[in-house]
């Protein structure tokens, strides 16, 4: 089997895993704080953000594997599991609802907790590997 062959193998494996994560997120979320705001999807894209500056920076120089890796964890499983579709479906709904400034406000805090976590991540990547 090619490499491409395998490495779409483990992306559609790490993307039902990362779409069955986020279902189950959704929910769990959805029946803990309500539907003021899609929490499921603030949170998946957020954890998503944080898990990839990490995974990117630990697989970094890791060797043909890291390939594998990359297409399971970053394609596959974070692919599935982050949202920004639905993110910019909600913040459709939200501005035809006349709540746009509750849509700026989730669409601004999205993008800028999820750049910090994306370096946080990053930066507990490269701490871990210079450990390692």
């Amino acid at each position: 089997m090619s490499l491409w062959w395998q490495q779409l193998l483990l992306v559609m494996a790490g993307g039902a895993l990362g779409a069955a994560g986020r279902f189950w997120l959704g929910g769990a979320l959805l029946r803990q704080l309500g539907t003021g705001i899609p929490w499921g999807t603030l949170a998946a894209n957020l954890i998503g953000s944080f898990a990839v500056g990490l995974l990117a920076v630990l697989l970094e120089g890791r060797g043909p594997a890291a390939l594998y890796w990359r297409a399971f964890l970053i394609v596959g499983v974070l692919g599935a599991l982050t949202t920004y579709s639905a993110l910019m479906l909600e913040c459709l709904l939200y501005a035809r609802s006349n709540r746009t400034g509750l849509m700026l406000g989730y669409l601004g805090g999205t993008l800028l907790a999820g750049m910090l976590l994306v370096w946080a991540g990053a930066r507990l990547g490269a701490l871990l590997r210079a450990g390692a």
